[in-house]
């Protein structure tokens, strides 16, 4: 059972304990403390602690009452830390249609409340009020992804950099480890954070001059006056930050100019192993007295396997966070994680994941690295895959089979999502090939908990064309892949493909169109969304500007409450109550082939019962037999033996 002294410290008596009289860093946190390595601001503590450095953690302090919590553990020898935490504030507190979540999966007990809006802006700006001659460091996802001027969803509006509100000095973006390392040890050797302008992954307002090569944005005043101009600026921001070596972007906001500099490369194995082997406990800090932390029950089993995605999804912000780079960890130290997970009390044989942004990139990248440098494309798989792009499951597979062969586990699941198109993406090598359809088969037959979680986004070429998605006939491959595997092995378990409704290019005739086709499939829709615009993607950057950041296209976006409904409504064509709504809407279309796909004749489509669903009714998600007629088994395979 893990100690107090174990964690990183966060209140005076747990630093009194460890006989310190003050920390050289002190990091505030909009999450709750769990010593995992999939919680950031743990990570950047844990980094800094194994350089040498006294690093203390406040998890979700008190912003409303007279501060305490912000002058609990006094000034720190060099700086603050603030990130809002593993999700963007905004994100977590709010659904797409703008309503408040009643709860948060990032504290103890899912409790609501305990962390406001944009937390980097209001712990910041408490920090520099009570201690303004100690600098203030941002970093996390929120700082991160609102580094450049940006729409905000929730408040409906272009904000400026996070640097024009926050009071930080300073904004760490990306992953951190390395750039808050450089900094914290050139801050301990004396320099000013205000003299320090040339560490990557930074951004800060500063009173330089951009140089020649450097890129200069439209001003966020400009792009207030013309939404296209922000979608131009986005193109540079998304292409620099995609590139092994990118240029520095300035960009002027009332009267201050930001700089941000460009991205690291991406991470060696080394740097990557050395990030997760350090002594997380994996485990909550024992103040939360055993409450349920959501957010960590979903990944307290599971290992992460990599960093970085190349797909490039119009709607995902991982790569602008992340980059498109992948950085793998070696098999040795996922193996070493794994024991740990083997060896924590409450384990039961079950892995719940191994995986990563996308599961099965690890350890991929282009064949010739020398063409990867030159590179700013966003998506090496859209429009389609690039021919330098190595795609081979080997290694994949070999960590699977090291970690199904440890003592004590049953089995490893695959919980993160899996990119299909890349798994049966032709390498023009036989030998690959066969160890890729390989890993499907093993994929299927040996990591899935009954449920394979896949995200097509959409039936529409049009549409997954704007989402950087492959066509809707790759997922019909996978689908027939996948039946055929279950037959052949005696398994019953279920695909659950995952959709999003109202993305820019979506009309509504194409989500009736959607319906009938899953329709068709047998598939009784679980996993599905409206579109949220976050910052930094491109799909944002057509929501709110209308254009297409690469084409100057103009883009259609279902923007009102009842445009977004009226797309909605098709996922749940089953259910009475949307029925009489979609036959009024179909009609209107001139699509009476859809109203006989989705309900048959007219005198079908006005009975209340509801229509026959097979998928629904053999894999309802109620049905407890379902969970108990699955079958698992072992591969024949030597290895996992």
């Amino acid at each position: 059972m893990a100690q107090k002294s174990d964690f990183l410290p966060t209140s005076r008596e747990e630093m009194e304990a460890l006989g310190w009289d003050r920390p050289d860093v002190i990091i505030f946190s909009g999450d709750a403390y769990v010593d995992h390595p999939s919680f950031g601001a743990v990570v950047i503590g844990r980094t800094l602690q194994a350089a040498g450095y006294k690093v203390a953690l406040v998890p979700q302090p008190n912003w409303r009452d007279d501060l305490r919590d912000f002058k609990k553990l006094g000034k720190p020898r060099l700086f603050f830390g603030v990130s809002a935490g593993a999700m963007d504030s905004m994100v977590n507190h709010y659904t797409a249609n703008r309503r408040l979540r009643h709860d948060d999966a990032y504290t103890a007990a899912g409790r609501h409340g305990m962390r406001p809006d944009m937390p980097t802006i209001v712990y910041s700006k408490i920090l520099k009020e009570l201690y303004p001659d100690v600098p203030v460091i941002a970093g996390g996802i929120e700082a991160s992804l609102r580094r450049v001027a940006h729409y905000d969803y929730w408040e409906e509006r272009l904000r400026p950099s996070i640097l024009l509100d926050a009071q930080a000095d300073m904004v760490v973006y990306g992953m951190g480890e390395r750039t808050m390392l450089e900094l914290t040890r050139r801050l301990d050797n004396g320099e000013k954070i205000g003299d320090i302008n040339d560490v990557l992954q930074t951004a800060f307002i500063t009173d330089e001059i951009p140089g020649a090569e450097d890129i200069v944005l439209h001003s966020y005043e400009e792009c207030l006056k013309n939404k296209k101009l922000q979608a131009l600026n986005f193109k540079h921001v998304e292409e620099e930050s995609n590139k092994y070596a990118g240029r520095t972007i300035w960009q002027k906001a009332r009267g201050k100019m930001v700089k941000i500099n460009p991205m690291l490369p991406p991470m060696t194995t080394e740097e990557v192993d050395k990030a997760f082997d350090l002594p997380y406990t994996r485990l909550p800090h024992p103040r939360y007295k055993g409450k349920v932390i959501p957010a960590y029950e979903m990944i307290r089993h599971s290992v992460c396997m990599h960093r970085g995605c190349f797909g490039g999804c119009a709607f995902c912000t991982i790569s602008a966070h992340q980059g498109k780079f992948i950085a793998s960890r070696s098999k040795a130290s996922i193996v070493r994680e794994a024991k740990q997970v083997t060896q924590m009390q409450d384990f039961k044989g079950y892995i719940s994941d191994l995986g990563g942004p996308s599961a099965n990139m690890y350890a991929m990248g282009g064949r010739n690295k020398e063409i990867c440098k030159k590179c700013a494309r966003p998506s090496c798989l859209h429009p389609k895959p690039c021919p330098n792009l190595d795609n081979d499951h080997s290694k994949l597979l070999e960590v699977y089979h090291a970690v199904d062969s440890l003592p004590g586990v049953k089995k490893s699941f695959i919980g993160s999502g899996v990119r299909y198109d890349l798994a049966m993406a032709p390498t023009g090598d036989a030998k690959k090939d066969k160890v890729n359809r390989q890993y499907m088969r093993e994929l299927i037959t040996d990591h899935v908990s009954g449920r394979l979680k896949v995200a097509p986004e959409h039936t529409s070429d049009q549409v997954l064309q704007c989402m950087r998605k492959p066509s809707f006939e790759q997922f019909r491959q996978f689908k027939r892949i996948f039946d055929k595997v279950n037959e052949e092995a005696g398994l019953r378990q279920q695909l659950i493909p995952y959709f999003i409704s109202s993305h820019p290019a979506c009309h509504e005739e194409q989500m009736a169109e959607l319906a009938a086709i899953t329709k068709k499939l047998d598939f009784h829709l679980e996993q599905v969304q409206d579109f949220t615009p976050t910052p930094m993607t491109v799909a944002t950057e057509i929501y709110y500007s209308g254009y297409h950041p690469y084409t100057g296209e103009k883009i259609y976006t279902a923007r009102s409450e009842k445009e977004k409904l009226a797309q909605r409504q098709f996922f749940f064509w089953w259910k009475p109550d949307t029925r009489q709504s979609i036959i009024n809407e179909l009609r209107k279309m001139h699509r009476p082939d859809l109203i006989q796909a989705l309900y048959g004749n007219r005198s079908f489509a006005n009975k209340e019962t509801e229509p026959e669903n097979k998928n629904a009714k053999r894999y309802g998600k109620n049905d407890k037999k379902t969970d108990r007629t699955i079958k698992y088994k072992k591969s024949s395979n030597p290895k996992h033996k």
